[in-house]
C-alpha cells in the first residue's frame, strides 16, 4: 500500500549554486570532474547531468512543463544530494545486513501503480513530487524499500520521532564511515543531518499537492 513519506527525506534540500574550484578530497588528491566522492568512489558530473537531463526531458513533455521546471530550479544540486544519500543508505543497509531484491521492487512498484491509477499516474506523481524521471522510478522505489527494511531491522518506528532518530543515527554512522566530500559548488555534506548544508531554499518549491506517498 502507499504510505505517506516521513520527515526523513530521501533527497537533500538545495541552495543557490555558487562557483567553486574542482572537488578536492581529503589530503591533496584531486578528483577533477567529480560532483562528490563517497567512500573513495566518484560521483561524476556526467552521472549527475545524465539524471538531470532525464528529468528535464520528462518535464518538457508534460503539459505542466513550465511549472515543473520552475519548481526545481536547483535540480542539479538536489540530484547530487540524492546520489550521495543513496550511497550512504546502501552502506547503512549493508552494515545491517539488509538487502532489497528486484522482485520486491517490482511488486512494490506494481502495487503503487494500482493505488494511484496506473503506470502513467505513478510516473506523473513521481515527476511532480519527487523530480524522478520515469526510468529512475525503480531506483527510487528501491531506496524507499531499503529505508523501510532498515527501520524494521533496527526496530525503529518511522512514524515516531524516536524511530526517525534511530535510523538517522544509523545513516550518520554510515556517512562518517564513507568520508563524504562534495564539490563546494554544491555545498557541504552534513554527516549528522544526512544532507547538503548551506541550504537557503528547498530544491523542489511551490508544490501545492501533498507530500508524495511512498510504496510500502
Amino acid at each position: 500500500m502507499f504510505r505517506r513519506r516521513t520527515s526523513l527525506s530521501l533527497s537533500a534540500a538545495a541552495a543557490v549554486l555558487v562557483a567553486a574550484p574542482l572537488l578536492t578530497a581529503c589530503g591533496s588528491e584531486a578528483h577533477p570532474g567529480a560532483a562528490a566522492v563517497v567512500g573513495g568512489e566518484r560521483i561524476t558530473m556526467e552521472q549527475v547531468q545524465s539524471q538531470v537531463r532525464a528529468v528535464r526531458a520528462a518535464q518538457n513533455e508534460s503539459d505542466r512543463s513550465a511549472e515543473l521546471v520552475r519548481n526545481t530550479e536547483q535540480l542539479t544540486r538536489g540530484t547530487v544530494g540524492s546520489l550521495v544519500f543513496e550511497r550512504v543508505l546502501e552502506r547503512a543497509a549493508g552494515d545491517a545486513g539488509v538487502t532489497v531484491s528486484r522482485g520486491e521492487v517490482q511488486r512494490a512498484r506494481e502495487e503503487a501503480e494500482r493505488n494511484v491509477g496506473g503506470p502513467e499516474a505513478l510516473e506523473a506523481m513521481m515527476l511532480q513530487q519527487r523530480a524522478v524521471a520515469p526510468d529512475e522510478i525503480d531506483r527510487a522505489v528501491r531506496s524507499q524499500l531499503m529505508v523501510q527494511k532498515l527501520a524494521e531491522k533496527l526496530g525503529a518506528n518511522l512514524q515516531t520521532p524516536q524511530g526517525q532518530q534511530e535510523i538517522t543515527q544509523a545513516l550518520a554512522e554510515a556517512s562518517e564511515e564513507l568520508d563524504v566530500t562534495v564539490n563546494p559548488r554544491f555545498g557541504a555534506w552534513d554527516d549528522k543531518q544526512i544532507t547538503l548544508t548551506d541550504t537557503k531554499e528547498p530544491w523542489i518549491r511551490n508544490v501545492s499537492s501533498p507530500d508524495p506517498q511512498q510504496p510500502a
